[in-house]
């Protein structure tokens, strides 16, 4: 995890949606070819989404009162538990759809986070969405596997 300080507990998961909406556009912006004004490439954006996904998953996991300053362990405990439960949901879906991914194109799974996106930016601005509906934290996690996925594909290349 990139170090953000209290940045994860400052930023509340709809924050953090628009955070990820941002990269996965410049991502879009780059595949469709737009000139780059800055250097940063795909690449760093696909890893900013699969960290800001942790972060609001971290975020989601704390009762509303928690304090901005956590102990270094727990947060750290939470970030693994985050990461953990993100895996073991990768893993179950792979085995249901047989590792399609592999199969995919890195521009497609940057739809799939985009229409992600737009589904999870319509259960937060429900009031409450984010907090009582269980396909907010499903699409932070389908999301960050599907930034993996990208990655990896950009590693083979």
């Amino acid at each position: 995890m990139h170090d953000y300080g209290t940045a994860w507990r400052v930023l509340r998961p709809p924050s953090l949606t628009d955070q990820i909406f941002i990269k996965a556009q410049r991502i879009r912006t780059l595949q469709e070819g737009a000139e780059r004004q800055v250097e940063e490439g795909i690449r760093p954006e696909f890893v900013g989404i699969v960290n800001y996904c942790m972060m609001a998953l971290m975020q989601l996991s704390l009762p509303a009162d928690a304090p901005i300053e956590l102990p270094d362990v727990e947060a750290t405990e939470r970030y693994d538990r985050a990461v953990e439960t993100t895996r073991s949901l990768m893993l179950k879906k792979n085995h249901d759809y047989g590792e399609a991914w592999r199969d995919m194109r890195v521009s497609s799974l940057t739809d799939l986070i985009l229409m992600k996106l737009l589904r999870i930016k319509q259960l937060e601005d429900l009031d409450g969405g984010a907090k009582v509906s269980e396909g907010v934290d499903a699409g932070y996690m389908d999301m960050a596997n599907y930034a993996l996925f990208a990655l990896i594909h950009l590693g083979e290349g």
